[in-house]
């Protein structure tokens, strides 16, 4: 309760403080400039009757007036154009189910109003986050709205922030409107293309047992008996012999092909999610399979339930529980499936509890490890670090050195049947010791 009621009075005052702030019609250049020549006017145009000053202060305080009045008279007329828009196409938009890293089409779209001087409109989504905006205009002189989501998601609404400022950068109006409509948004698959070693995790033989059901090979002899199929016969034994035996089958417990496969969630885990996306739809986890992800721990066997789960396990709120031990109850505790379990390939608290589900299930774990770049730990010039500016934006998502990607796989490897390393950018497979598969 004492971490509860910080994190909510954290929120109702950020909240609180988007509202005032939007409220408040001047930006900082605004105010700065209200600022500055309310006191060149106050101390010189009237206390030194400075007529050049003070003709200038008037001119400066007329211009940020007007483009004051422009802008909140502009984006209340929007608001209320805007509001009436969303009411009346709500049922006509169609749900957003676009793929990370493209410029996708949402179908929302605005009339170009261009009777008001000196302001523009513009919007971004800020929910679910993590997408830029843009907006375009046709040839029906509609600005259209185009989206770029960098990361996966999966939400029953969105949330725009509205903006209406004035050419000149003093005054700002804005507003956020909430829209129900489902957006889904899929990891980028990027270089991985397909993963052919996940078939043969999977490709083991049947494990002789006594009480188990008869699917082995034919390794028991016995004499015939009345009831027989003729087919086990042996009858190159009978030509020499003249004595009827049979072949019969091996008790032996068959090892099914049912796969299981999950998607442990992390801060950097988007390669993770791509990765087990292009394991689903190339087929790499064989005709019986069953899909889960943290946040969505009851197997699905279909394809457009698995992505939903691969979209849905990045909580947009904060951060899904571990669910592996959840979702393996639900499959039901088959000591012959194989699990394939997809992470990234960085340490993170979900590998450590990892281990210990590994150590109370009596089934078999491969591990699929993702990173954005494989990268080889070098340290730049001390120059380089001070002169060559690094594009933030350029940089990959996760990105991990060899050292400590084949420490992580020493140390998680022992207790797995197989792992295995993909890497986003390249779409190379490497094994537990980083060779090129």
């Amino acid at each position: 309760m004492t971490q509860i009621l910080p994190n909510s009075l954290v929120k109702l005052c950020a909240k609180t403080w988007r509202y005032l702030a939007g409220l408040f019609p001047l930006t900082l250049q605004g105010t700065i400039t209200l600022l500055f020549t309310s006191w060149a006017l106050s101390a010189y145009g009237y206390g030194a009757m400075d007529l050049v000053v003070f003709a200038l202060a008037i001119c400066g305080l007329s211009i940020l007036i007007c483009c004051l009045f422009c802008t909140v008279g502009f984006g209340i007329f929007m608001q209320r154009k805007i509001r009436r828009e969303i009411a009346n196409s709500s049922a006509s938009l169609n749900n957003i189910e676009v793929e990370a890293g493209y410029p996708n089409e949402t179908g929302f779209s605005l009339p170009a109003v261009s009777f008001f001087p000196l302001v523009r409109l513009f919007w971004k989504i800020i929910y679910p986050d993590e997408i830029t905006t843009r907006t375009r205009l046709d040839t029906e002189n509609q600005l259209r709205e185009e989206i770029i989501p960098s990361r996966r998601c999966l939400s029953e609404h969105i949330v725009r922030e509205f903006y209406v400022r004035d050419v000149l950068g003093l005054s700002q109006f804005s507003w956020r409107l909430e829209q129900a409509v489902s957006c889904k948004a899929l990891p980028q698959v990027s270089a991985v293309k397909q993963l052919p070693i996940l078939r043969s995790l999977t490709a083991e033989d049947g494990i002789p047992h006594n009480s188990g059901d008869p699917e082995g090979d034919r390794m028991e002899i016995r004499p015939y008996a009345p009831g027989d199929s003729v087919k086990n016969i042996m009858w190159k034994v009978y030509a020499r012999n003249r004595q009827l035996n049979v072949r019969l089958p091996e008790r032996s417990v068959f090892q099914s092909k049912r796969t299981l496969a999950f998607l442990l969630t992390s801060k950097h885990d988007e390669a993770a999610a791509a990765v087990a996306r292009v394991a689903l739809e190339t087929g790499a986890l064989g005709e019986d399979w069953a899909f889960g992800a943290d946040g969505y721990e009851s197997p699905v066997s279909d394809l457009p339930g698995a992505l939903l789960a691969i979209a849905g396990s990045r909580n947009l709120d904060g951060h899904h529980d571990y669910g592996l031990d959840r979702f393996l109850g639900h499959a039901g505790n088959h000591g012959s499936a194989h699990c394939i379990v997809f992470a990234a390939a960085e340490k993170n608290p979900s590998l450590e509890l990892l281990k210990s589900t590994i150590s109370s299930y009596s089934g078999q774990f491969s591990l699929i490890m993702a990173t954005d770049s494989l990268q080889e730990e070098q340290s730049p010039a001390w120059w380089k670090k001070y002169l060559l500016r690094r594009d933030t934006d350029a940089r990959p998502l996760s990105h991990s050195t060899r050292r400590d990607l084949l420490h992580l796989l020493t140390e998680v490897g022992q207790q797995v049947e197989s792992t295995l390393v993909v890497d986003r950018e390249t779409g190379f497979s490497f094994d537990q010791y980083l060779r090129k598969v």
